[in-house]
């Protein structure tokens, strides 16, 4: 069983500074509103409703935390997942758009247990504008990033492979960047998704 379907929920906070404390490592989740990261995440952790969808784009404001436990010390916690806030909807106001902004840019900038970052891109878009400005934050960071190209059922193999080449070649910057195609319903890329994961959470730890 992957240590990642151990994942329970943990906390919810609404700015950076009611946080826990950083311990043990942290692998967050961002995406734009709508790339299927709650999906992700509940595919990732084979549990159905771990992660919530708002039904009203842009909706969902919290950061949310779900700890995976220490086998050997369950009160304890091995690393957590970090579901961000999703970004760019134009139906949100400026004003809570920038505040997200700046609780999103802040994590990823000044976070010291974050050991990797969980890039959302809908396979069929590419990478959007702000996506870029996403990889902007992430880039000074030099943490690792896995970017998974959701929704890739709907794109035949051929068209997966250069979607593929170009997401890698607009984020180049990034440095450390793996990128796989992804489907949560169809369950495309999974095993190679979780398997960065937990290698970020625990490398030593045979699930």
């Amino acid at each position: 069983m992957s240590i990642l379907h151990r994942a329970r929920f943990t906390v919810s906070a609404a700015r950076l500074d009611q946080l826990p404390a950083p311990t043990t490592a942290e692998v967050c989740f961002v995406g734009r509103s709508n790339s299927g990261k709650s999906s992700a995440i509940n595919v990732l952790t084979n549990q159905r409703r771990l992660a919530f969808s708002s039904k009203t784009p842009g909706r969902t404001r919290l950061i949310n935390l779900f700890g995976i436990p220490d086998p050997l010390d369950p009160e304890q916690s091995l690393g957590f997942l970090v579901d961000l806030p999703g970004y760019g909807y134009a139906s949100v106001a400026k004003n809570a758009r920038e505040e997200w902004a700046e609780v999103l840019g802040g994590y990823l900038r000044e976070r010291e247990s974050l050991a990797g970052i969980v890039l959302l891109i809908d396979i069929r878009r590419g990478v959007t504008e702000m996506d870029r400005r996403l990889a902007d934050w992430v880039a000074p960071t030099q943490r690792p990033v896995l970017a998974l190209l959701t929704k890739a059922d709907k794109l035949p193999y051929g068209q997966r492979v250069k979607a593929v080449f170009a997401v890698r070649k607009e984020l180049a910057d990034i440095g450390a960047l793996n990128t796989v195609p992804f489907s949560a319903t169809h369950r495309i890329g999974l095993e190679e998704a979780a398997a960065h994961i937990e290698n970020w959470i625990s490398p030593k730890v045979v699930p």
